[in-house]
């Protein structure tokens, strides 16, 4: 046998690559030699498994006392729950969601943290503050910090809200620290113009906003900033469904009234021509596990994120403490692999509000942050 420490540094290099994070976080630690094959901008390219395997998190708002608030992230690739030190948000700021690579706040001003970092940056003001907005992040094409589209939303003044108002999008450029103002959703989505009854996803470019309940879908392009027709995506029998952004195509998710009885299944859709075709049906036994009982509206608590090759559906309520299963669609063959994701770890409080994302984790961030200052927060494993 062959030690390791007499391996060549690329031959131990690509062995690293198909580790998980958390060993490679581990394995960082054991000598100089290891740590700069690890944190080199080489091993960064070489390891695709944060663009393929993303992370799923978890925050879990209490609205009466922020001691209760608590934060998950899972590693599909180790199938483990880490526990995130819980956010903490400016006084008087609401409207909190994620996006890939960042926490947000919307209002009353858009403020940004990494996921992994406790280091808030306030952009220049929205010409619009609002609340449970549509938000995408996107590169600038530069070394600057990302872009974001800001789309629909409920106006936010004081404490009142305004249900009527159509916002218009707002695209963020980092270079000037401004907000530039772009045509408002079309009208079509004037009933429900918020993250609560739209789900979306940024695909080529295109910014594609879907009703949950509805089924209208459109998108808008970040290079000419116009929206594209309003057509419907209803395949039959759909209840409700959320689209997703893998990494090759767009795919639909959600429940499904058939012949047999209700189903989870997923679509995948062809932006050219919005012509779906199916791809899978969530296993029964792995659905009705999200549940605690047979209530008739049983189904209207479940959720759906993705990115990358995974699909996570869960249950945004307490029912067995928020219980999520996963699919992975096969970038070779296009078949899909459905498992249950392991339960929180213990103790998992009662929220008033989930909010939750898929997003890709960056090693290089990771790493420094288990060396950063007073502004960083690493990621502390619950089970060594």
């Amino acid at each position: 046998m062959t030690a390791m420490s007499n391996l060549s540094s690329d031959v131990t290099e690509l062995i690293f690559s198909y580790l998980p994070i958390p060993t490679l976080i581990r394995a960082s630690t054991v000598c100089k030699l290891w740590h700069s094959i690890i944190s080199s901008s080489t091993f960064s390219q070489l390891s695709t498994q944060s663009q393929k395997y993303p992370w799923f998190f978890l925050y879990g708002i209490h609205n009466t006392s922020s001691n209760f608030n608590q934060s998950f992230a899972f590693d599909p690739v180790s199938n483990r729950w880490f526990r995130l030190p819980s956010p903490t948000f400016p006084s008087q700021s609401s409207s909190f969601l994620g996006v890939d690579g960042f926490f947000l706040i919307t209002a009353p001003f858009f403020t940004f943290s990494p996921i992994l970092k406790r280091h808030l940056h306030s952009t220049s003001p929205l010409r619009f503050s609002r609340i449970n907005p549509l938000v995408g992040v996107f590169d600038s094409g530069s070394s600057s910090p990302p872009s974001f589209i800001v789309v629909g939303g409920v106006r936010f003044i004081g404490n009142l809200v305004d249900i009527e108002d159509r916002l218009a999008v707002e695209i963020y450029n980092p270079n000037s620290d401004s907000w530039l103002l772009c045509p408002p959703l079309p009208a079509d989505f004037r009933s429900g113009n918020s993250s609560q009854s739209l789900s979306s996803a940024l695909f080529k470019r295109r910014f594609y906003v879907f009703g949950i309940y509805s089924c209208f879908i459109s998108s808008f392009d970040l290079h000419t900033h116009l929206w594209s027709e309003v057509q419907t995506l209803r395949p039959p029998g759909v209840v409700f469904s959320f689209l997703i952004s893998c990494m090759d195509r767009l795919v639909l998710a959600g429940i499904c009234n058939g012949p047999l009885g209700s189903s989870f299944n997923l679509w995948k859709i062809e932006e050219a021509t919005m012509e779906f075709s199916e791809i899978a049906i969530m296993p029964h036994d792995l659905l009705y596990g999200l549940f605690d009982g047979d209530e008739e509206d049983k189904f209207a608590s479940l959720k759906c994120v993705g990115l990358g090759n995974l699909i996570y559906v869960f249950n945004e309520e307490y029912h067995k403490k928020y219980p999520a299963c996963i699919c992975e669609i096969s970038s070779e063959d296009g078949k899909c692999r459905w498992r249950k994701v392991p339960q929180l770890p213990s103790p998992v409080n009662k929220f008033h509000k989930v909010v939750s994302f898929s997003s890709t984790v960056s090693l290089h961030s990771i790493l420094q942050s288990e060396g950063g200052g007073d502004d960083v927060a690493p990621v502390q494993p619950m089970f060594d």
